[in-house]
């Protein structure tokens, strides 16, 4: 009995195709759009068998509740068909002129009888109703992927503590630590504890905290590439979730030569079915550009660009945020954020102690691709970028990316390497690089590096950004030394001698060894003479806000949960900042540059000196005493 159903279609179609036969010359290309759409809809339309008794459809064998919500294209409808007509705007009508709603005509299923614009509101209301639903009752699993090592212990467990102490993480969470190591979940728990601590303040129930804490710890061993071990752990996962919507967060605290077979495994078997997955990758990432793009390409074949974090702890610090924060919200600053003002820029990064039992790791990337290529190139980009359109990740990443393709390539003369030796101070000897276990005695790895950066655009033209990084040094340090110029004309430059550079004012903004933020004057002491001074204007942390300063993992680790990017690492960021270090490394590499010897606890190598002096820059904390 179909075949009366699909003459009734044919019939309206023709019947409307005809009331427009009268209409003016102006109407004809609709006449035909109207006749083709019947026949196309006659053709497209799937009918269940038509009553013998009627030979039109009942509106109470109509069911909108039977209507699937999710249906993007309805079964009767082609889904070429759909794309094909995208730019033509027309409305399906039936034989009494009102809409026809795109529905199943499969039995049971009819029209339906309700205005579009009451249909859209109930949808509307229907997904707010779920979508607050879900997001009540949804849990957040969390996977700490080489849950044994040193990182997990010392890092990221006690960073997840103090987010749950602050009540920072959702209501309904569970972490497992997945690693080769056998296990029980006790055993994980009491490796957690050793490593918690009280520190953000001295609230009574830290105890009963911790405890609450740790029982939502769990364990599962398996390998990093067994995608029937990570099946078992979405068991598990499944099981602590209730059935809620789940939202899932890996962190590969792994070596990179196994993150891509982490990721497939993680990708197929324990991904979330209904909620986000997002995976954070700790550095290095690749050794080169070639190897970067590599790993780039294997991270993207099961994970897209949003789901990948990669997380460099050193942008988590308060200094990255103070220094947004002070240059983009204090009208002080801003005019004098260029050329016209900035005499150089110094960014400084040192250690006083030597690579500490990470010889083989260190060994195989250097101070360069281990500190320089990574966090203090962020901060150069952050420091110089230009102002973001607003504070969104993708705004403030693509200023980032414009600073580091602006950069000119670095050239061997502007760069400076060296290698700490043994040395010995009264009774006590300190190692040489080569006398870790794990380095080759003829080790050409350097572990100190400065270079000289210059940015090719209108704002920072001319401008040498100096950048050092190195261990075994005289000093714990981890600032950005922003030196202005002299000023002309200077009335009092002869109570300065000859040596102007001790009158150069200073924006000091360090993170260690204590955070401060301070702006070095010229003042006058007071007396009946005429003295000048070189003077601090300070804020330091600890005196202005006595309360703990957040570890730089705790705000990362939150702003993944929070699917927050900006202080995390795009793939475009990566292979512009590869692009600027590669030609320098395989140049020392092939060459063999010797690098400069100099003794453990010193200021580093006596190169580093010519090499400012190549640039009329004087290192900053040479001009007068810090804090």
């Amino acid at each position: 009995m179909a075949a009366c159903c699909l003459l009734s279609c044919v019939i309206t179609c023709k019947s409307e195709a005809q009331w427009l036969e009268g209409r003016e010359e102006s109407e004809k290309p609709k006449r035909w759009l109207l006749s083709s759409l019947g026949k196309h809809l006659c053709m497209a339309i799937r009918l269940s068998p038509c009553s013998s008794t009627s030979n039109t459809f009942s509106s109470s064998s109509f069911s909108h509740g039977s209507i699937p919500r999710n249906s993007y294209f309805p079964t009767w409808a082609p889904q070429d068909y759909s794309r094909g007509h995208h730019g033509r705007n027309f409305e399906l009508r039936s034989s009494n002129l009102q809409p026809l709603n795109a529905v199943s005509l499969q039995a049971g299923v009819s029209a339906n009888p309700l205005p579009k614009e009451h249909v859209e509101t109930q949808v509307k209301e229907e997904s707010s109703s779920s979508s607050k639903s879900e997001k009540a009752e949804s849990t957040l699993s969390i996977v700490v992927v080489g849950a044994s090592g040193e990182l997990a212990r010392k890092k990221i467990f006690p960073s997840l503590f103090a987010l749950f102490y602050e009540d920072r993480l959702p209501k309904n969470f569970t972490i497992f630590g997945y690693a080769r190591s056998t296990m029980t979940d006790e055993e994980l728990r009491n490796m957690i504890s050793r490593g918690l601590t009280c520190r953000i303040d001295k609230r009574k129930n830290c105890n009963e905290k911790m405890d609450q804490f740790l029982q939502r710890c769990f364990y599962h061993s398996g390998q990093y590439s067994s995608e029937d071990h990570f099946s078992k752990l979405d068991k598990k996962l499944k099981e602590k979730e209730g059935g809620r919507l789940s939202n899932r967060l890996f962190y590969l605290s792994i070596p990179p030569s196994i993150f891509v077979d982490a990721v497939r495994c993680a990708r197929r078997r324990a991904s979330s079915e209904q909620g986000w997955t997002r995976v954070i990758v700790e550095k290095p990432f690749g050794r080169d550009s070639k190897s970067s793009v590599e790993l780039t390409r294997g991270l993207k074949q099961y994970l897209s660009e949003d789901q990948i974090f990669r997380i460099d702890h050193y942008l988590g610090e308060e200094l990255i945020e103070n220094l947004l924060v002070l240059r983009f919200s204090n009208l002080v600053f801003e005019p004098l954020w260029s050329r016209n003002y900035i005499r150089n820029v110094q960014v400084t990064f040192s250690e006083d102690i030597g690579i500490e039992g990470r010889g083989k790791y260190f060994d195989n990337y250097g101070i360069i691709r281990d500190i320089m290529q990574n966090h203090l190139l962020q901060i150069l980009a952050l420091f110089a970028m230009e102002t973001p359109v607003s504070l969104d990740a993708e705004d403030i990443r693509n200023e980032k990316v414009k600073v580091l393709r602006s950069m000119r390539p670095l050239q061997l003369e502007d760069v400076v390497v060296g290698q700490y030796k043994g040395c010995t101070e009264g009774i006590t000897s300190y190692p040489a690089y080569t006398d870790d276990p794990n380095v080759t005695k003829n080790s050409l790895t350097p572990t100190f590096a400065a270079a000289t950066f210059f940015i090719n655009n209108a704002r920072w033209d001319g401008v040498p950004f100096l950048m050092i990084a190195g261990k075994g040094l005289h000093s714990k340090r981890a600032e950005v030394r922003v030196q202005f110029r002299h000023v002309p004309g200077n009335l009092y430059k002869q109570k300065f001698g000859t040596d102007l550079d001790k009158a150069t004012n200073e924006l000091v903004l360090r993170s260690q060894p204590d955070e401060a933020v301070y702006l070095k004057i010229n003042n006058k002491v007071p007396g009946l003479g005429l003295r000048l001074d070189c003077s601090d204007l300070n804020l330091l942390y600890k005196s202005r806000y006595p309360r703990e300063v957040p570890d730089a993992y705790e705000r990362l680790l939150l702003d993944a949960v929070e699917g927050e990017r900006r202080l995390f690492i795009r793939s475009d960021e990566l292979d512009a900042a590869w692009a600027l270090f590669t030609p320098l490394l395989k140049e020392l590499e092939e060459k063999k540059v010797m690098p400069e010897l100099y003794p453990y606890g010193s200021r580093g190598p006596e190169g580093v000196h010519y090499l400012a002096a190549k640039h009329n820059v004087r290192w900053g904390d040479l001009s007068c005493d810090d804090l």
